[in-house]
């Protein structure tokens, strides 16, 4: 039997993320479970006055956003936009420059449709906290079943290509 192309939204099961007091989010596979293994979507809904994740850039990854209800900001890079229902936001690979970061504003959650290459490896910046995050056999928001490497340093903790080898 085909499986249908057409995913019902509100009948996902979603896995729900909090951290502390800034960061909290719902959210839900569309495109694996449909067999897609190039192109990255979830849906993700994030309540009002929370970040679903931290400021961050894709080294190998553009990013797109479909704003489908609720209110926020959009961090990206060094400036800040406003968003709301029907607006895509497009977040292309790079560095702090490209930085990206939604957070939900008024009285009911931000929802949306994040979509992504899903190209690997991957590295991702994160210009805040002055981390790199490292995604080889599945790049980030792919089947972490199949992922080698999932690493996170700071850029501080840097060492020489020599250092440990004889």
């Amino acid at each position: 039997m085909t499986r249908s192309p057409v995913v019902k939204p509100d009948l996902l099961p979603m896995t729900t993320q909090t951290h502390g007091e800034s960061f909290a989010a719902r959210f839900a596979a569309i495109a694996a479970p449909q067999g897609a293994s190039r192109l990255g979507a979830r849906i993700v809904e994030v309540p009002p006055g929370k970040k679903a994740w931290p400021l961050h850039s894709h080294h190998a990854n553009d990013e797109l956003f479909l704003i489908l209800s609720g209110e926020g900001l959009l961090r990206f890079g060094d400036k800040v936009y406003p968003i709301e229902a029907g607006d895509i936001a497009v977040c292309p690979a790079g560095g702090a420059e490209t930085a990206h970061q939604l957070q939900a504003l008024g009285d009911a959650p931000l929802r949306y449709v994040a979509v992504s290459s899903m190209h690997e490896p991957d590295v991702l910046e994160y210009p805040e906290s002055g981390k790199l995050g490292v995604f080889a056999g599945a790049p980030p928001g792919g089947d972490k079943a199949k992922r080698r490497v999932a690493l996170y340093l700071r850029k501080d903790g840097a060492v020489d290509y020599w250092d440990g080898e004889s």
